[in-house]
């Protein structure tokens, strides 16, 4: 946290002592104080105060024991404004309690009595991730004031994705580079659109090409353009999709599946700024920012030989990681509602969302397809839907037992530590006959051993 910013925290307890300790701790440590003893206080506060969080007690006047009025305060403080961290304590702690509460907007909780130093890091944390959630907001807001373009939705409420929204609210101006990495589906062009739109590209071309998808011998055609009489069938000249982009954003999906020959030419261009189109002699420049995309591990695809590492460094300047749905499930919901008023809206239907049992089967199953396939889930039970929600039978989702997950319910990582494992079991242990089996070297096996904690 910057040592010229004084945070500015709202701590709210019924009991006078509480509040005077907090009080001492917080400002000792360079905080900024206000105080409340009941939820209206805290309310009032929060809309006439400029806060960078809040530290509340989950009990007040109406019982001792439940929470119950702290967390009905806590929906309506994440109602008001959803960017404000909101850390609870109660000395009636329980994981139950807990979960609740970041259920209803809590970003973090601590157990009285409370441990200073755990506190002090929590607020510290929780006020640096606010901070960045609010700068992502208000560069969304400029942009659309001075383009008048909306960035793409970006649904993240979800812990998890908070480095992530951060991290983008930094790099999304600049020019630099991005790789962004994840499983299929977790809405890698969706950042990389957003990326673009927040940066003073925004005006000029988003360009994306499938670099996996491309055939080699039609690639640099595709990527730089070629001239009439090139080749057969290039009966006129044609701009590439680097030239197209040109002062814009270029995002290349699917890049870890690139072909090597293909590879070493998208580093030249990285390189020197400069490209010919096929047939022709003339070199040309332009001003592209890449943005790529892969679900496949590049470091240990450098390892193997399968991609480049000087394209690896060229590529990822700035690395964006998203996480898969099932790591961030405070987000299903609110994804899942977001699909289903597009999708209301696209078929003509009058739906007012889940029912319980909808919402159930949401959270229950593991997304093995991601945002990609909770988006076509919904789309399918938009269609289905006879009554004003979607019912748990439309959605058509058979979750499987947590015990017994099924290949295609397991990410590549997954896959990967199961297929090792066994191949140690099978081979007692022996490094080298496990390698041998799994067709790696040694050092590759015992890099996957070390990122797997094996």
């Amino acid at each position: 946290m910057d040592t010229a910013f004084t945070p500015r925290v709202l701590v709210a307890d019924d009991q006078p002592d509480v509040l005077h300790a907090l009080r001492l701790l917080l400002k000792a440590e360079g905080f900024s104080v206000a105080t409340a003893a009941s939820p209206p206080a805290v309310l009032s506060a929060v809309r006439e105060q400029d806060l960078d969080a809040v530290l509340m007690d989950l009990n007040y006047t109406r019982d001792t024991t439940s929470g119950r009025e702290g967390l009905d305060l806590l929906a309506q403080l994440h109602s008001t404004d959803s960017a404000l961290p909101v850390v609870v304590m109660t000395a009636w702690g329980s994981v139950e309690g807990a979960v609740e509460a970041m259920r209803r907007g809590a970003r973090d909780y601590v157990e009285k009595p409370w441990n200073n130093q755990r506190l002090l890091a929590i607020l510290r944390t929780q006020i640096e991730l606010g901070q960045a959630l609010r700068q992502s907001r208000r560069l969304e807001d400029e942009n659309r004031r001075l383009r008048g373009a909306a960035l793409p939705v970006m649904i993240a409420e979800s812990r998890v994705m908070q480095p992530v929204l951060r991290l983008m609210g930094r790099v999304g101006p600049s020019d630099a580079h991005v790789l962004i990495t994840g499983e299929h589906g977790t809405g890698k062009e969706v950042v990389a659109r957003w990326l673009h739109t927040s940066s003073g590209r925004a005006a000029k071309p988003f360009v994306a090409v499938n670099a996996g998808a491309i055939a080699p011998g039609v690639f640099e055609s595709e990527l730089f353009g070629h001239v009439k009489g090139a080749f057969t069938d290039a009966r006129t000249d044609r701009v590439g999709a680097w030239e197209l982009a040109d002062s814009g954003t270029l995002f290349l999906d699917e890049i870890g599946t690139m072909p090597h020959e293909q590879q070493a030419k998208l580093l030249r261009v990285l390189q020197t700024g400069e490209f010919q189109r096929v047939g022709a002699s003339k070199t040309r420049r332009t001003d592209v920012r890449v943005v790529s995309a892969t679900n496949i591990d590049l470091p240990v695809a450098v390892e193997e030989g399968r991609f480049r590492e000087d394209l690896l460094f060229r590529l990822n300047t700035v690395e964006i990681h998203l996480p898969r749905l099932r790591e961030r499930r405070e987000d299903i919901i609110p994804l899942a509602n977001h699909f289903l008023r597009r999708q209301a809206r696209r078929y003509g239907k009058a739906l007012t969302g889940f029912a319980p049992d909808a919402a159930r089967a949401l959270l229950d199953y593991s997304w093995p397809g991601n945002i990609r396939e909770l988006e076509h889930t919904v789309e399918r039970a938009v269609l289905l839907a006879h009554g004003d929600a979607v019912v748990a039978e439309d959605l058509n989702l058979r979750p499987r037992p947590a015990s017994a997950p099924t290949l295609d319910e397991l990410s590549l990582e997954e896959v990967e530590r199961l297929l090792i494992r066994k191949a140690l079991a099978r081979h007692d242990g022996n490094v080298s006959h496990a390698a041998e089996a799994l067709g790696l070297s040694r050092s590759a096996l015992y890099r996957r051993l070390q990122r797997h904690g094996l």
